[in-house]
């Protein structure tokens, strides 16, 4: 039922915002029988949205803030789904010069963290509460059920979890949706996420680039891989659209698509912030940079034409077990995304750590087993990994993924080394098995930096054998002298 706003307050939940996104997760509400305040910049969106989609729930039609805000039952919870930066603080600042205190605003877009603690910080001053929820699963996950990982005060969560649990997606009857933490928390485990997925999938096209390139399969041989794959450990829902992109018919030349696709991969910048954010907690997660960097460097089209050509140097023959090199392929994809996750779940610890958050791996864990891009069976097994020990070090010590990497380790580094023999991209793979050997490694060539770094800067160093700080008089008698 779709009526005018003339019966005062009567919606649960408002959505403002009604593109894809906000359209479908305002669909997903009324299809949980909610009755759905809608509002947008634009009326024309609203009235299509109603026209199309009015008959599958309780929608009420708005056309002003004002009317929008009047609309909902206190407290009154409104999400946002608008671009994100300077439309999301003028959407905010417009809601809450009409709201009440205890009334509540979501920001249900990809915002940047920091800015999420800013405005909770800004609007708890004003008695409002403020949630930044990271919503993964694209349109379709928004309409039929997303992964939802609100952030903010935990009291607000007593009056919105219910609504949201509802419309998230759903494993073994559990909803995937939990409180995360306070402020941004929400949005800070919702840029994780994506930069994991960026890892995800360049390593899944490193896969499929060396299955192409190293063995000579075409799009369709690939897809069939792939597809076998989906059904053992490597489960995804990734895997999964792969084979599906793979097999899709390009309709004007009848070629595979894949192969009409400019090879420049566009990217919205929450990888780059995921990587940002390691820096500054001083995280390794070198896996997702290297997919960012690849994103960047395949969009460097004109440098990329201009360098065809370059000295290969004396290249190895392709391999001539093609079933045996498939095989080291996928279990070398399996090892490595076990590092991008380790890596991911690691900065999620450090930024709990830097913001006071208590943020818990198991229930991320169990929350993106469904409704998002990154949902894959082996969530499972990094759930149960977190169940057994919270403080796990690193997931690559939990004993299943040890047992997983030693049992792909040689395959891995068979499928690097080949690569680069054939002179064949793969800079996650091998910047991935860099870091597992470096984590393992009793020594690194760190000392050699400190020890360089005293002789410039007298930057100090420690011993292995005491406690303090030391300095060598580098240009005195080379004595040391405790700092």
């Amino acid at each position: 039922m779709t009526i005018d706003n003339t019966e005062g307050a009567r919606a649960q939940i408002g959505v403002t915002g009604l593109a894809v996104m906000g359209s479908n997760i305002a669909r997903n509400f009324a299809r949980h029988g909610h009755t759905v305040a809608l509002h947008n910049r634009s009326i024309a969106k609203t009235h299509a949205l109603i026209e199309e989609h009015g008959s599958e729930g309780d929608f009420v039609r708005t056309e002003t803030i004002e009317e929008f805000v009047g609309a909902l039952q206190k407290p009154r919870r409104v999400l946002i789904m608008v671009k994100a930066g300077d439309p999301t603080d003028a959407v905010i600042e417009e809601l809450a010069a009409a709201m009440e205190p205890g009334d509540i605003i979501i920001d249900g877009g990809n915002a940047l963290y920091t800015d999420t603690i800013r405005r909770e910080a800004s609007l708890r001053e004003r008695g409002l509460h403020f949630v930044g929820a990271g919503i993964s699963g694209g349109e379709e996950g928004a309409l039929n059920g997303p992964s939802i990982m609100p952030g903010g005060p935990k009291e607000s969560y007593a009056a919105l979890g219910p609504l949201l649990e509802s419309i998230a997606a759903q494993v073994d009857g559990t909803p995937c949706c939990t409180h995360i933490g306070p402020d941004g928390s929400g949005h800070f485990v919702k840029m994780v996420h994506n930069g994991i997925e960026y890892a995800d999938m360049q390593l899944i096209g490193e896969a499929y680039n060396l299955l192409g390139s190293a063995l000579g399969y075409d799009a369709g041989k690939i897809a069939d891989v792939f597809t076998d794959w989906n059904g053992g450990d490597l489960e995804s829902y990734l895997v999964e659209i792969t084979a599906e992109v793979l097999r899709q018919k390009d309709a004007k030349t009848g070629k595979p698509l894949v192969d009409v696709i400019v090879d420049a991969a566009e990217q919205k910048g929450t990888g780059r912030w995921t990587v940002k954010s390691a820096l500054d907690l001083g995280v390794p997660v070198t896996g997702i940079a290297e997919a960012v960097f690849a994103r960047a460097l395949s969009g460097s089209r004109e440098q990329r034409k201009a360098a065809v050509g370059l000295a290969s140097g004396v290249l190895a023959d392709k391999p001539t077990d093609a079933a045996q090199f498939t095989e080291d392929i996928r279990q070398a994809l399996y090892a490595s995304k076990v590092v991008a996750y380790a890596q991911g779940f690691d900065q999620i610890a450090a930024g709990s750590a830097e913001y006071d958050w208590d943020l818990h791996p198991a229930d991320l864990a169990t929350i993106w087993r469904g409704g998002c891009i990154i949902r894959a069976r082996f969530l499972n097994r990094i759930k149960d990994a977190y169940d057994e020990n919270p403080k796990l070090p690193s997931l690559i010590l939990a004993p299943y993924f040890r047992d997983a990497i030693e049992t792909a380790i040689d395959s891995w580094r068979r499928v690097v080394s080949t690569a680069t023999l054939l002179g064949i991209p793969v800079p996650a793979f091998a910047s991935s098995l860099s870091y597992y050997d470096a984590l393992r490694a009793e020594r690194l060539p760190a000392a050699l930096t400190q020890g360089q770094r005293d002789f410039f800067g007298a930057h100090t160093y420690e011993r292995v054998d005491a406690e303090g700080k030391f300095h060598t008089l580098w240009s005195g008698d080379r004595s040391e002298v405790q700092a």
